[in-house]
């Protein structure tokens, strides 16, 4: 079986670039008018959707003609704790050494009060399980942590470096399930039709 997971549209804090991860905001007006250009191909357009439970994510879906989508708690956005509402820039001037220490963590780093990309990675593998159990392609809508932690179960990687696949705002991530609910492969789905 197969996912097609896709990061919502943008807010106004991702436009400022600041951490939101739980906070549950809408998207900008901008970030409507980009996810209204996406093009889904044509599978996936009839896919059972389910979405993260924060607004943003429901709006992506609810756009891409998904109204209805199911809310789905695994696929909310990592918990930054005390992190959340900082760009991560200023986190690095302010906290320096400290904070690089954190990030070489990889995928136990953890904010304040918040939660590791392990956690999410775990998470999202037990949600894979459960679809992989039911059979059937799925899309799922969600947030840059959690695709982020979907290339940890399918590269093996430990979220230091760069990530082994790029992924632009305005592409899916197409992940090849096992039977288990495992990730085989992964690779980037452009959604945006030429001259978008």
């Amino acid at each position: 079986m197969r996912v097609l997971m896709l990061r919502h549209g943008a807010t106004a804090w991702n436009l400022a670039r600041r951490i939101q991860g739980r906070l549950d905001l809408p998207l900008v007006e901008a970030g409507r008018r980009r996810v209204r250009r996406w093009h889904l191909p044509a599978p996936w357009r009839e896919a059972p959707c389910l979405t993260s439970p924060l607004a943003r994510a429901r709006e992506t879906a609810a756009l891409l003609g998904f109204p209805d989508a199911r809310p789905e708690p695994r696929l909310i956005e990592m918990d930054w704790g005390a992190f959340t509402g900082w760009r991560l820039a200023d986190l690095r001037t302010l906290m320096g050494e400290r904070m690089a220490a954190l990030e070489a963590l990889g995928l136990d780093f953890r904010p304040p009060r918040g939660e590791s990309p392990r956690e999410v990675a775990a998470r999202l593998a037990d949600l894979l399980r459960a679809l992989a159990e039911d059979g059937g392609d799925r899309l799922l809508i969600t947030h840059k942590g959690v695709r982020r932690a979907a290339l940890v179960l399918a590269c093996g990687w430990r979220m230091t470096g760069r990530p082994p696949l790029r992924l632009a705002d305005d592409a899916g991530l197409l992940l090849e399930l096992d039977a288990e609910g495992r990730p085989g492969t992964a690779r980037s789905l452009p959604l945006l039709a030429e001259g978008s």
